[in-house]
Parts: structure tokens; C-alpha cells; sequence
């Protein structure tokens, strides 16, 4: 089968010291089956290869592939600067988790053999797209591909909010926030918080209370069409503020209103053909591991 991927954009972790190896054996093995590299200028502008270096929007209308090395992290950051563009990502994994950055270095070539074949899994995740209204005005605005978090902005300081789904009322709430994920960021902060282990296949997003005030709030699954709206009480004495996969702060006043709903666009992500969920799941999360 023909290469789908003949052009093959790269983005790295900045500033990691084991990026600059594991870049130079991708650069090696994808120079010999005669690909067109494109980098990332944002993240790889340091290094002295002789590549194109492009602007991320470039390398997102450029690129039929794009490689992130990285953590999940990276991979976060990538995913929401490309959105617009649809391109397919992958993820070598530098980082400790890798529930998104599922190659292994050593693993690259054999993988890469494989999709550049035209041997590959392709999935579609949903993103999150949330805006601040400030006296009906919207003021602020981020895409998340795990999740956006209302929460206080100093320790030990609850806040009060409202949350409206499709505009019906479902509680007023003083805790330490309220995070809103999607399937994809269910194994993230929402999980640790407490929140079910949502299948990213699934149209659904989930609602997880940050050490709520009472014992009867629990996490909520609603369908991922579903409008979101927390409105930031008027007499919190601490500071809120709403978060984007933990990357992006947009800031709040009392009396904001968060909106989040979902993105327009997905995400496009390719996994070689052993790719398995529940394999992740089972070694990262340690299941069945003798105590």
C-alpha cells in the first residue's frame, strides 16, 4: 500500500533532555523511507538540524501526519493548537504515564514500519470548548481536550457556585470546584477526584465536585452534547479560576459564567494495530498488581 503520510510534521517536549536523541533516530528513519520532515519551531527551534522549521499553524495545514515526542502533556498541548486542522497525531512516549503517547522509543521503527503501510488504528476524540462570560460579554476563551476545572484560587478556600445543564438548574454548590471532562480526561484529574473511568468511544461528558461541602454531591455522566454553565457565586471571599488540562488559566471574577461545551472538530489520533485500551488501563493503572 502507498504511504498515506508523506509529509510528517514533528513536535517535541521543549526543553527535555531526552528528546534530542529519540528526534535524531525518527529524523534518520523517516529521511530513509524518503518522507518530508517538517518541525515545530516553537519546540524544536533550538535544535541545528537542517529541516524546515515551521510555525505550529503551519505545520498543522502542511502536515499529513504529526509526530508528538513527549508526555501526554505534549501531546495535550498539541492537540488543541492543531484542532482546527484535523490532523492526525502520535504520540512517542517520554513521559510517565502515556495514556495518549503510546509508542515506546524503542518500539519506533517497527511501529512506524507498520503505518507508513497504511497499518494503523484511527480514532476520533472529542474536545472541550469553554468561554468566560463577564457581563454578558464573553472575555476569555480555550479549547481542553481532558477537561476545564472551576476551582478556588487559594488553599483551603471554598467558592459557591451555580451549575446549569441545558439550562436547567442542578445545584448550588460551596466546594473546592467542579471539574468537567471529557471521556478522554475521565482517567486524568476527574478519576483522582473520584470520577468513573469513562471508554473514550463513549458521546459523554463527565461532572466531578472538588471536595464538596456535602456528602451527597456525587459525579454526574451527561451526554456530550450537553451545554454546561457555572456561574461563580457573588460573595466568594476566595478567588476562582477555571483551568484547561491544567495549561491554560482563564481568570474569574465573581459573577463570571463559565460555558463549556463541546468543540466542533476532534481530535485525530493513530495507534499501531495492538493498540488496547484496556491494556493501557490495566499497566498504567496497576490492576490486579499483588500488594
Amino acid at each position: 500500500m502507498t504511504n498515506p503520510f508523506r509529509t510528517i510534521g514533528v513536535i517535541g517536549k521543549h526543553g527535555a533532555p531526552n528528546t534530542g536523541g529519540v528526534l535524531k533516530e525518527l529524523l534518520q528513519y523517516l529521511q530513509k523511507r524518503q518522507v518530508r520532515v517538517l518541525l515545530d519551531k516553537r519546540s524544536l527551534g533550538t535544535e541545528n538540524l537542517s529541516q524546515d522549521y515551521l510555525e505550529r499553524d503551519e505545520l498543522g495545514k502542511n502536515s499529513d501526519l504529526i509526530i508528538i515526542i513527549g508526555g501526554d502533556g505534549t501531546l495535550l498541548s498539541a492537540a488543541r493548537s492543531l484542532v482546527d486542522y484535523e490532523v492526525p497525531l502520535l504520540g512517542i512516549n517520554l513521559g510517565r504515564l502515556g495514556f495518549l503517547t503510546d509508542v515506546a522509543p524503542a518500539d519506533i521503527q517497527q511501529t512506524l514500519d507498520e503505518i507508513l503501510e497504511g497499518d494503523y488504528r484511527e480514532e476520533q476524540r472529542a474536545l472541550l470548548h469553554a468561554r468566560v462570560i463577564r457581563d454578558h460579554q464573553q472575555v476569555s476563551e480555550s479549547v481542553a481536550f481532558n477537561d476545564v476545572v472551576v476551582h478556588t484560587g487559594r488553599v483551603a478556600r471554598m467558592i459557591e457556585f451555580e451549575t446549569y445543564i441545558n439550562g436547567q438548574f442542578i445545584n448550588v454548590t460551596r466546594s473546592d470546584g467542579l471539574i468537567v471532562a471529557t471521556p478522554t480526561g475521565s482517567t486524568a484529574y476527574a478519576l483522582s477526584g473520584g470520577g468513573p473511568i469513562v471508554h473514550p468511544s463513549l458521546s459523554a461528558l463527565v461532572l466531578v465536585p472538588i471536595c464538596p461541602h456535602t456528602m451527597s454531591y456525587r459525579p454526574i455522566v451527561v451526554d456530550a452534547d450537553s451545554r454546561v454553565e457555572i456561574l461563580v457565586g457573588e460573595d466568594n471571599q476566595a478567588t476562582a479560576q477555571c483551568t484547561c488540562d491544567g495549561q491554560i488559566d482563564l481568570g474569574l471574577l465573581n459573577g463570571d459564567k463559565v460555558v463549556i461545551e463541546k468543540q466542533p472538530q476532534g481530535v485525530h489520533l493513530i495507534h499501531p494495530t495492538n493498540y488496547n485500551y484496556y491494556g493501557i488501563l490495566r499497566a498504567k493503572l496497576h490492576w490486579g498488581k499483588r500488594l
